[in-house]
């Protein structure tokens, strides 16, 4: 009875006097984990893996590790996102690549390592325009929805970052001219025809006045149309756009034009005229296709962002195709990410959120956070979120370092704080304590050795770990670099585009469409 009354009283005394205690984690528990530990479980010992750091791999069965293989890469200008990140992957040759390439320093690092590895190497060139292949966005509509997404991302890509559509009642109307003639040519105008050099004839063949009753060459064409077929979808927008008054109509017309105006030349008119690039080869052979931009012009940078969206865009059909995983994986590789926008925020990050079933993985590769921000504005936040790796090799700006400290969290450190009192009674005194502290601030991210990079995995502690060495690599010998193959060459393999495109070279005259336009004109 006395041990009874005693346990009670002893256990009542502790239930009263408990505490949810944490040693040594009180403000914050934070630790820098082990990259060699981590490397034993996310590598694959028997395959292929993506390459991080100098001694992280990460295997790409994500069923296994349970992690998507999309990565963001921060790294400012000679922090070394080409040969430590990007070059290593592209000779890991793991599956086919999409490489966006400022410069074309990755093409002839790596494209001959490639084409002697049994890949099919294609080019499509905005430096060396003149033998790039050529690139029809028109061959891959296989619907009409399709011609809308085009539509957008041409009306998207060709729009100034920082201007405002005070006023979208333009941007609607031109989208509804473009939606007409694309639609147009795509039911009614031989396979030869449907490019954007034949949207461009198109437009010019419009025309504008006060006068009611005046038709333009491309109204007869249209009213023709409409006479055979009144509910045709291209007729339909077309109404569209004709509920505008003769200057405002003029007005849509020349801000269309001037959209694609670049078309207007003859190279660029010649590129798009018909397509090589076979992107619907990327999910079932290993193919390599390079898309070369220049770091000082970006005015054709549009027609990359049009082939990114497309090339997602046939990779989901393809794998549908397949069960719903590509037969062979797809690796995004993304130089420079914010030099060519592709889909708007929420399309990315529903695609990011995606792409993994798929058998699709991605690499953005930005210089500062700041990028991702001018770029999806609201959804920046999420577009990291859905990146299960975050590799910094170096940043120079504040939200950089700032975002990355808070991420990394705090720790709990003990600290010593020295008191000295002077006088007749001084004293010396000694307090020891506990506070929390930032695993990394953020002036010793921004200061952080250049030899060295931070990596960040969804539910493991953060690490540092030495750059990748690209000497290292088993396919270093066979580079330009290593002594191996000279520069790649890839013009052999292309003929060189002629900048004339003579439209009325087809084998049925009666059903050219600029015939069409010409008796309607007379």
């Amino acid at each position: 009875m006395l041990f009874s009354l005693v346990y009670g009283i002893a256990w009542a005394s502790w239930w009263a006097t408990r505490r949810n205690l944490r040693p040594k984690e009180e403000y914050g528990s934070a630790h820098w984990g082990n990259v060699r530990e981590l490397c034993k479980r996310y590598a694959d010992p028997h395959g292929g893996n993506r390459i991080f750091t100098e001694n992280f791999r990460m295997g790409l069965d994500g069923k296994k590790h349970r992690r998507s293989l999309n990565s963001l890469i921060l790294g400012a200008s000679g922090t070394g996102k080409s040969r430590s990140y990007i070059i290593p992957n592209i000779l890991a040759m793991n599956g086919s690549m999409l490489i966006l390439d400022p410069k074309k320093e990755l093409l002839r690092s790596t494209g001959g390592v490639l084409k002697k590895n049994g890949y099919d190497v294609r080019v499509f060139d905005l430096i060396d325009i003149q033998n790039s292949y050529r690139y029809n966005p028109m061959r891959y509509l296989e619907s009409d929805k399709d011609v809308l997404t085009l539509v957008d991302a041409l009306i998207r890509n060709t729009t100034p970052a920082k201007s405002h559509d005070t006023d979208p009642f333009w941007t609607k109307a031109e989208t509804s001219m473009f939606q007409a003639l694309i639609l147009y040519l795509m039911y009614e105008a031989p396979p030869e025809e449907q490019n954007l050099g034949m949207v461009m004839e198109l437009l010019r063949a419009g025309e504008a006045r006060e006068e009611e009753d005046f038709q333009s060459p491309l109204d007869i064409l249209f009213e023709r149309l409409a006479m055979r077929e009144p509910d045709h979808v291209a007729v339909k927008a077309y109404r569209t756009f004709q509920q505008a008054a003769g200057k405002t109509a003029k007005s849509i017309l020349v801000s269309a034009g001037v959209r694609l105006s670049s078309i207007s030349l003859g190279i660029i008119e010649s590129l798009v005229s018909m397509d090589e690039l076979d992107l619907y080869t990327l999910g079932t052979q290993k193919v390599a296709l390079y898309c070369c931009l220049p770091d000082n012009d970006k005015s054709l940078n549009y027609l990359a962002g049009l082939l990114i969206m497309q090339v997602i865009q046939v990779l989901y059909r393809v794998a549908d195709q397949h069960g719903g995983s590509l037969p062979i994986s797809v690796h995004l590789m993304q130089d420079e990410f914010a030099n060519v926008p592709s889909l708007p925020g929420d399309a990315y990050q529903q695609y990011l959120s995606t792409c993994r079933s798929r058998n699709i993985h991605n690499s953005i590769c930005i210089q500062g956070l700041s990028q991702l921000q001018a770029m999806f504005k609201d959804e920046w936040e999420i577009i990291v979120a859905n990146c299960d790796e975050l590799l910094v090799l170096g940043v120079n700006d504040s939200k950089s370092a700032d975002y990355i400290s808070h991420l990394m969290g705090k720790s709990t450190v003990d600290i010593t704080t020295h008191g000295h009192t002077k006088g007749l009674k001084g004293s010396y005194s000694d307090n020891f304590q506990q506070v929390g502290r930032e695993l990394m601030a953020p002036d010793e991210i921004r200061l952080m050795n250049n030899d060295y990079a931070l990596l960040l995995i969804r539910g493991e502690n953060p690490c540092i770990d030495r750059k990748f060495n690209l000497s290292r690599h088993p396919s270093y010998a066979a580079t330009p670099e290593g002594g191996g193959s000279q520069d790649f060459d890839y013009t052999q393999l292309t003929y060189p585009l002629q900048p004339d495109i003579d439209f009325d070279d087809t084998d049925d005259p009666q059903g050219h469409t600029l015939n069409l336009l010409e008796v309607h004109s007379d």
